[in-house]
């Protein structure tokens, strides 16, 4: 009698290779698929979540170099000096590229005029330049000269444009001259022209000057 075994090419033994194959996926699928959907959901997460702030400290507020007894000359065409910014501190802040400043002292100079100062207790320099700002017991000063009397103006707020030589403010103001007292809501001064104009409420007592 011959008995016949199940070789390499029998169905036989490709039926129970088959079916060896099969238990295997059917363990090894679902921690395959586990393991997909973990990965798709990190990379997800990293996709849509923030970035983290920056460790190179230019996110935060803090100073990152300031200058004490600072001093600031701006000169014209002809190399006369137009403008000076002074103050007891200045702080720069590498977030934003500004210039806090403590009792700043702001000077607009002409030949043909007389100077203006400006003064407050803290003042912002905006990163290019061309922006100051004084807060906080805020004085404009016009000397006396070339055929006009002094001026002090008082606010809490002042709006410089140093290139245009304009000061505004939307804040309340006391205009004072040998003459008058005025009050108003809102002005603008050009240091050019050194023409006022008051925005609104506007209120004035005037006194003719003593001969």
């Amino acid at each position: 009698m011959r008995t016949d075994h199940a070789g390499a090419g029998h169905p036989g033994g490709s039926a129970i290779r088959l079916s060896q194959i099969s238990e295997r996926l059917s363990l090894w699928l679902p921690l395959a698929l586990l393991a997909l959907l973990a990965l798709l959901t990190f990379w997800l997460n990293s996709t849509v979540q923030e970035p983290l702030e920056k460790r190179d400290g230019s996110t935060r507020h803090d100073p990152d170099y300031w200058v004490e007894n600072f001093f600031a000359r701006s000169l014209g065409p002809d190399g006369l000096p137009l403008h000076t910014l002074a103050a007891v501190k200045l702080e720069h802040f590498p977030d934003d590229d500004t210039s806090h400043l403590t009792r700043p002292h702001f000077i607009a100079m002409n030949e043909q005029k007389p100077p203006v100062h400006i003064q407050a207790q803290q003042g912002l320099v905006s990163s290019n330049g061309e922006e100051v700002y004084f807060t906080r017991e805020v004085e404009v000063q016009r000397e006396a000269g070339a055929g006009k009397g002094w001026l002090t103006i008082n606010t809490d707020y002042l709006h410089i444009t140093p290139d245009q030589e304009i000061a505004r403010t939307h804040k309340m103001v006391t205009i004072k001259t040998p003459a008058a007292l005025i009050t108003a809501t809102g002005m603008e001064f050009n240091s050019r022209t050194q023409a006022i104009k008051l925005l609104s409420r506007v209120k004035g007592h005037y006194e003719k000057p003593k001969i």
